[in-house]
């Protein structure tokens, strides 16, 4: 379990303590902080193409291109219909599209994917619908070569 808490925490998805008053686990929560990120809000709408450095966070409606050098955050309730690519990507929403992320795609309980998605690592949680592709692609390790003139890191 600890190691859920701590992508948890380093996606930005853990408010504090994990736990609520009566003992049961927190469930994580995408939703817009000030200054946290740049955000489209729950009863907003966008059409059209997003691309820069830094996370976005979707709780209303999207429609189009995002390019991201930072997380995406589809929080519940959302509806994105785009061609994603970011470092990592956390979707409690519903996600129509192609998704590539770096790093890391993760699917919340009530997340639902479709489309093709490419990544290092994929987590969908229970309760999570994924339909299409999944190609989990691990970036090779660089291989060490000897030559005349001694050892050399190929990558």
């Amino acid at each position: 379990m600890g190691v859920v808490k701590s992508t948890l925490g380093y996606l930005g998805l853990s408010s504090g303590g994990d736990e609520t008053a009566d003992g049961s686990p927190r469930r994580p929560s995408i939703r817009a902080e000030a200054g946290d990120a740049a955000a489209i809000g729950a009863r907003l709408s966008f059409r059209g193409e997003l691309s820069g450095e830094g996370d976005f966070r979707i709780l209303g409606k999207f429609e189009g291109e995002i390019n991201v050098t930072g997380r995406v955050l589809v929080g519940e309730g959302a509806e994105v219909d785009a061609n994603i690519s970011a470092a990592a990507i956390v979707i409690a929403g519903v996600v129509r599209g192609n998704l590539s992320a770096a790093t890391r795609v993760e699917i919340l309980p009530s997340g639902v994917l479709t489309g093709t998605l490419r990544t290092g690592s994929f987590a969908a949680a229970d309760g999570a619908s994924v339909k299409g592709e999944i190609w989990i692609e691990r970036t090779p390790a660089p291989r060490a070569t000897v030559e005349p003139d001694g050892p050399r890191v190929r990558a």
